[in-house]
């Protein structure tokens, strides 16, 4: 499925800014997978056992660890979190159901994503509201906003 290269640099403004945030400054490997719904469909029942599309699947490769600390790196020193996989005709649909842009919301499934595989979740209210408030905060510094899709590409 061909993705336009302003998706692409969308998807690396936000996992750039994301980990600006929590100042990781060495080298970092993040796997970004855009596909359609027949792909995440078939990803979701193999590794969720849902057989039914969704917006955005992240596979970390280390699943348990505190909240913003990422131990694993290879043998060059690179830090290696894990996959994102991201459905361009979920998040379209969304879009549209939600009345936002789709670069809004492909800007949201990135960060939903990228703050999964730093050890975030959403289980709990508690769990869910601080991963809600960064995701927000991410969205807002580059400047893609419910009623503003409109931004600027900051790397």
């Amino acid at each position: 499925m061909p993705v336009a290269a302003p998706t692409k640099v969308l998807v690396r403004d936000v996992i750039t800014m994301a980990l600006h945030k929590f100042k990781f400054t060495d080298k970092l490997e993040v796997g970004i997978t855009l596909v359609d719904n027949p792909g995440i469909r078939q990803l979701n029942l193999e590794y969720r056992g849902i057989d039914a599309p969704t917006d955005v699947l992240s596979f970390a490769l280390q699943e348990s660890r505190e909240a913003g600390k990422i131990p694993f790196t290879d043998a060059s020193g690179t830090l290696l979190l894990g996959d994102i996989v991201i459905s361009c005709e979920q998040a379209a649909a969304q879009a549209a159901e939600y009345g936002h842009s789709f670069e809004r919301e492909m800007g949201f499934l990135t960060a939903h994503g990228i703050l999964h595989l730093l050890g975030y979740d959403h289980q709990t209210d508690a769990e869910a509201k601080e991963m809600r408030a960064l995701e927000e905060e991410i969205l807002v510094s580059l400047k893609l906003t419910r009623d503003n899709s409109i931004r600027r590409i900051l790397f």
